[in-house]
This record gives structure tokens, C-alpha cells and sequence, in this order.
């Protein structure tokens, strides 16, 4: 079998990875909140004409709770799999996983306070 071109390798895996989003946007709840908070504070970030370095850290933070939230998503899935019962050694690997999307999401939270409390008071 000949190994495929390098840029349709390439081209493949992007479909691979934008299906793979628009499955977690489809079917996790905790995504799709996340995304509605992804679109207010955009909308805030206009209404409020944020800088350019508030603007790169309130995607850094959209970004990091996302991806994190996807890698968490897909630990779950993957331990369900593995061992459907329930299991204290899974279950704690579950709790670790979840705690990273928490971390992520009280820094965020810190950074949104740092950007929009100045403006709004």
C-alpha cells in the first residue's frame, strides 16, 4: 500500500480534529456551556473594546478550558470503555482529569475578573 502525500495526511487529519470537536459541541453539556461563555465574553470583549493582550488572554483561557475539557472528555470515554463497572482506581483517575478542566477554569475566571471588574466598575 503507498504511504499517502504528506499534505493530504495533513488535510485528513484536520477533518479528523474538526470532527472530533463538532462530536464534543454535539454531545457534551459541559461544552456547549463553555462555548455560549466563549461567545458572551467575546461579545463583552467588543462591548467593553478590550486591548489586544486582554484579547490574547481571553482566548488563551477559551482555548485551555476547551482542550482541556476535550482531553477530559475523551479520558472519561475511555475509561468507561476499559472498565464500564465501577472502579476506585477509575474513579479517581476520572476525579484527577476533572480537577485539571477545574484549575483551568478558576484561573480563567481570575484572568475574566482581571480584564471586566475595571471596566465594569
Amino acid at each position: 500500500m503507498p504511504k499517502e502525500h504528506f499534505v493530504i495526511n495533513r488535510i485528513k487529519s484536520v477533518g479528523y480534529a474538526l470532527k472530533g470537536l463538532f462530536i464534543l459541541l454535539k454531545t457534551e453539556s459541559s461544552i456547549k456551556i463553555q462555548f455560549v461563555i466563549a461567545v458572551l465574553i467575546t461579545i463583552a470583549g467588543f462591548y467593553f473594546d478590550i486591548s489586544n493582550t486582554e484579547w490574547a488572554l481571553q482566548f488563551i483561557c477559551v482555548g485551555m478550558v476547551m482542550g482541556i475539557e476535550g482531553v477530559n472528555t475523551a479520558i472519561e470515554k475511555l475509561a468507561d470503555f476499559v472498565q464500564p463497572g465501577f472502579d476506585d482506581k477509575i474513579g479517581l483517575i476520572k476525579d484527577v482529569s476533572a480537577g485539571a478542566v477545574m484549575a483551568a477554569s478558576l484561573i480563567s475566571v481570575i484572568v475574566g475578573c482581571i480584564i471586566y471588574v475595571p471596566k465594569v466598575f
